[in-house]
């Protein structure tokens, strides 16, 4: 009898050890996400571009594509790869983590561009210039998939930098958890936010109350206007984190003096307001952030444009 509450009291010590290693990777998993928001909110103001223009029957099996291939590029590609820097070239993830900052502002800024420069790219005009729908949505569908690898690349190396130092199974149940649930909240997200417009319409028509018909026609009306906030608001994040890690980068390289001065004009800003000291502070410090990301980007244009551009296109093309 001694030896079974022996062994009773053993399995209740490993139940208590797992339950609490599962504490931990879900803190870590909820901290490494956060810090990775900028991204995700970009992910998901991204993604709904690649159905506009489908059959409201091929949105919803287009995103679920896209997002098996982007829980594919997290889980079976960037995971292991990140690990695996981690481990033995550890000196690498900060830079790593700059170049892909940069990457972002430059995505920002080239969007704010092209905004107030309209201009078409005729090479990926050609490319979707198609009369096959399926060819048309195996071509999106795959650049689709391109792009979510960049950003799910960036969101998984911010979130191993936010990991604390553990185990290699912790880092890896953490950057799991982090890659599914970003994945899942981002394509859920996209989905409610491409059907939505249908979920309106049904409503206007179908709806037995006036103010069910009426919210149906509000819910039409407002999503084309709900889709360019968000993407204003994805362009915006795009800057601020991607500034933000560049910055970071800086100061471990030795570089401080930007993100000294940045922090010492937002602490002065929250000092002025007391009542709002914390808000104050953390607005003008991303707002700084954002802008030193747009400067970078501005920059990065013609170096991305003119010389990184085709020369990716010229390897792609002898591959």
């Amino acid at each position: 009898m001694s030896g079974l509450l022996a062994l009773l009291d053993d399995v209740a010590a490993i139940a208590k050890v797992a339950a609490s290693s599962l504490d931990d990777v879900a803190a870590a998993a909820g901290k490494a996400g956060a810090k990775a928001a900028g991204v995700v909110i970009d992910d998901a103001a991204v993604t709904p571009k690649y159905v506009h223009g489908f059959e409201a029957r091929r949105e919803l099996p287009i995103i679920g594509r896209i997002a098996l291939g982007s829980l594919k590029n997290k889980l079976l590609i960037l995971l292991p790869a990140a690990l695996l820097l981690n481990a033995f070239l550890p000196w690498a993830v900060t830079p790593l983590l700059a170049l892909g900052g940069a990457y972002l502002c430059f995505e920002g800024a080239e969007k704010i561009f092209h905004a107030l420069f309209p201009h078409g790219d005729e090479a990926v005009e050609e490319d979707f210039d198609v009369k096959d729908p399926a060819h048309l949505e195996e071509e999106k569908v795959r650049g689709a998939i391109k792009t979510d690898f960049i950003l799910s690349a960036e969101i998984m190396t911010i979130a191993l930098a936010a990991i604390p130092a553990t185990s290699i199974w912790m880092q890896a149940a953490t950057l799991a958890v982090v890659g599914a649930g970003i994945t899942a909240a981002v394509y859920g997200a996209v989905a409610l936010i491409v059907k939505m417009d249908d979920v309106g319409l049904f409503m206007a028509r179908r709806g037995r109350l006036a103010p069910t018909r009426a919210f149906g026609r509000g819910l039409v009306v407002a999503m084309p206007k709900v889709m360019t906030l968000l993407s204003t608001v994805g362009t915006a994040a795009m800057l601020w984190v991607g500034g933000a890690i560049v910055i970071h980068g800086l100061e471990a390289a030795g570089w401080t003096w930007i993100g000294h001065h940045f922090h010492d004009w937002a602490a002065a800003v929250g000092h002025a307001v007391p009542r709002i000291e914390g808000l104050a502070e953390w607005v003008t410090k991303a707002t700084l952030d954002g802008l030193f990301g747009l400067g970078l980007g501005l920059l990065l244009i013609p170096v991305a444009t003119r010389a990184i551009g085709p020369l990716m296109s010229r390897l792609t093309r002898q591959a």
